[in-house]
């Protein structure tokens, strides 16, 4: 599946270390909704505030207000602040470069504990941030997952996060994301798939589904 995906889109490349607390707050506006919202509340949210610090103070109210483009203003906003009060708190200061050098099974399971951070955004942040190994499952690949029958029908994404794990080649889980990512956007879309032109069609079950 690699192979078939670099072949068609290429092999794409880490393009190196990321500030983490920036990724992480950018996932956390990402969670339902898409890229074009979740940026433009990003860009709001370090004009209003350029350092975490000034965003750490700030009402929630006014914070929400900033977010509003990526929806779930209000639950966002206050979950925001809860998550950096809980750094500055358990780090001393509102950075979190120190997870880079740390063992991903035990970042997951630190911040796995705080409400507004699962499995896939915490495993983002790991890949995009830090070049960990890891896999992320998103709505796109968690779709494509489950229509190749890699993971039983019906299976989470929280489910399918961890059972794909193993079944990523070393080395190959930030490749195997962004092509995936690229073909549930392009040609494996949630309706209307174009199993036609699909580069998997030949190891998918899912093109005699396409069509009806």
């Amino acid at each position: 599946m690699v192979h078939l995906l670099e072949a068609a889109f290429g092999e794409p490349r880490w393009r190196g270390p990321a500030d983490p607390l920036d990724v992480l707050i950018r996932t956390i506006l990402s969670q339902n909704t898409n890229d074009r919202n979740r940026d433009r509340a990003y860009e709001a949210l370090r004009a209003l505030y350029p350092r975490w610090e000034l965003l750490l103070e700030a009402p929630v109210a006014e914070v929400a207000a900033a977010i509003r483009p990526a929806g779930l203003s209000n639950q966002k906003s206050a979950r925001i602040k809860q998550i950096l009060s809980w750094i500055r708190q358990t780090y001393g200061a509102l950075d979190l470069r120190a997870i880079c050098a740390q063992p991903p099974e035990q970042v997951e399971e630190t911040f796995l504990k705080l409400k507004g951070i699962g499995i896939k955004t915490i495993s983002v942040v790991l890949m995009f941030a830090c070049g960990h190994d890891v896999f992320p499952v998103d709505t796109h690949v968690h779709r494509i997952c489950l229509r190749l029958g890699l993971v039983p029908q019906g299976a989470s994404a929280e489910k399918t996060h961890y059972l794909m794990q193993p079944l990523v080649p070393k080395g190959k889980a930030y490749s195997l994301h962004m092509n995936l990512l690229r073909l549930g956007r392009t040609v494996c879309r949630a309706r209307t798939p174009a199993c036609q032109v699909c580069p998997l069609r030949a190891l998918c079950p899912y093109p005699d589904k396409a069509k009806t």
